[in-house]
């Protein structure tokens, strides 16, 4: 899946070996109020269209792999939307619980006096689960072939901004790593929590978790801003260096894509760089998706 600042497209590989092609509008916020287009603010309304467009993409993909046709013959691509609804608030619930709560509730209970350590080890805490919590989904078959198409997305979007053909014999040459990769962004909102988190102190059990909730759309505001940055100078190496550990993550969520996954990414890509012609080129700047 791909997308563009007011469009996504979207390719599936069916059973009998065809692929199929979607694209839909995005109907953001930020083209229609400047409010939405500021630092930070920006960042929290992407990150909730991203996390909406993932969901969709998944349930299409889903029915597609299911072949569910209509009265008219035609492939139902959409889950209904209480059910991507439910899909989401769990996922979120799930999230929030093991990657939030629990790594406050842990350092809650660990013999810690000063707020310095205290953050830092929550933090340190709120990574390890992260990673350990890759490693394992990554032993998954299923995973593992999300993580085989990941990795297309990764090696199309390279070749794009490299210049280069997009046949899958010249994409597979690109590198499994991109600057603007999901796996990073997730990344460094951690690390950014254990700076935000420092102001606060050390509150009680209940602001403690509340505190780790609520202030998740800043820090993902401030992550955002953080990987814009990085794409926009992938060329710098002191930037590069300092995004090192996010870069390295990804490592874990993309494997090495088959040429018959590379083509289906390209696909996608494709078809969102064909729906986008009108814009210029700078605005053609297309996004990954973890």
């Amino acid at each position: 899946m791909m997308r563009s600042p007011s469009k996504w497209a979207l390719a599936v590989r069916k059973p009998d070996g065809d692929i199929a092609e979607l694209n839909f509008p995005i109907a953001s916020p930020m083209a229609r109020h400047r409010l939405f287009r500021l630092p930070v603010i920006r960042g929290i309304v992407a990150l909730g269209e991203s996390l909406a467009i993932g969901f969709r993409a998944l349930a299409i993909s889903a029915n597609y792999a299911a072949q569910e046709e209509g009265d008219d013959g035609e492939v139902q691509t959409e889950l209904s939307r209480g059910a991507i609804i439910f899909s989401f608030a769990i996922a979120i619930g799930f999230a929030l619980v093991l990657f939030k709560v629990t790594p406050a509730l842990i350092t809650n209970w660990l013999p810690i006096d000063t707020t310095g350590v205290f953050v830092v080890v929550e933090g340190l805490i709120r990574v390890t689960l992260f990673i350990a919590y890759l490693a394992v989904i990554s032993l998954l078959p299923d995973l593992r072939r999300v993580f085989q198409y990941h990795g297309a997305e990764h090696k199309a979007i390279n070749a794009l901004e490299a210049g280069e053909e997009l046949t899958p014999e010249r994409v597979k040459r690109f590198s499994l790593i991109h600057p603007r990769c999901g796996t990073a962004f997730l990344l460094w909102v951690m690390v950014i929590a254990i700076f935000v988190f420092a102001f606060l102190g050390r509150p009680s059990l209940f602001w403690l978790i509340a505190s780790r909730i609520l202030l998740l759309p800043v820090i993902a505001g401030l992550a955002y801003e953080l990987i814009r940055f990085a794409g926009k100078h992938s060329k710098n190496r002191i930037v590069m260096t300092l995004l090192a550990p996010g870069l390295w993550l990804q490592r874990l969520t993309t494997r090495e894509p088959t040429p018959e996954q590379l083509e289906v990414s390209i696909r996608a890509l494709k078809e969102v760089l064909r729906i986008e012609e009108p814009l210029s080129k700078e605005e053609r700047e297309v996004e990954v998706m973890a």
